[in-house]
């Protein structure tokens, strides 16, 4: 069990994804100066948890099992997939929420039904974020498995 836990690929995305949203807390809190824990387990904002969590579990398959092994394709395809996802498709129904929220608003103001529920605006990320992850996600792996 204990060279699971020093070794492995999994723990290692876990670490990455753990470390990346307690910095989203420490940036909320520099920034706004307010301590803000729902941005632990929130999605979007600086860096990227998904991107770290992608970026070093790839990086730690290529180290352990070869930067050529057909598992470290996989994971780099999805890990792909997955930042693509973050500062495209995600971040552009975020975009769509904000715009949809405000309608909502300008229109609740007009005696027009208003909804209790507001649609999730901070879903993705912008390419920093995605690219803060990644490094973040990459230089954990590196520290962990060397």
């Amino acid at each position: 069990m204990g060279k699971f836990f020093a070794e492995s690929s999994f723990i290692t995305a876990i670490l990455c994804w753990f470390i990346a949203q307690v910095l989203k807390v420490v940036i909320v809190l520099i920034k706004d100066k307010k301590i803000d824990f729902s941005r632990f387990i929130g999605s979007g904002g600086m860096p990227s948890s998904h991107s770290a969590f992608v970026t070093g579990l790839t990086t730690a398959i290529g180290i352990t099992k070869g930067f050529s092994s057909e598992i470290f394709a996989v994971s780099a395809v999805l890990a792909l997939v997955v930042m693509y996802d973050a500062a495209g498709v995600r971040r552009a129904a975020g975009e769509q929420a904000k715009i949809l929220n405000q309608m909502v608003e300008e229109w609740g103001s007009q005696n027009y039904k208003n909804t209790e529920v507001r649609l999730k605006e901070l879903l993705g990320h912008t390419p920093l974020q995605v690219f803060a992850g990644a490094v973040l996600g990459i230089a954990i792996a590196l520290i962990r498995h060397f």
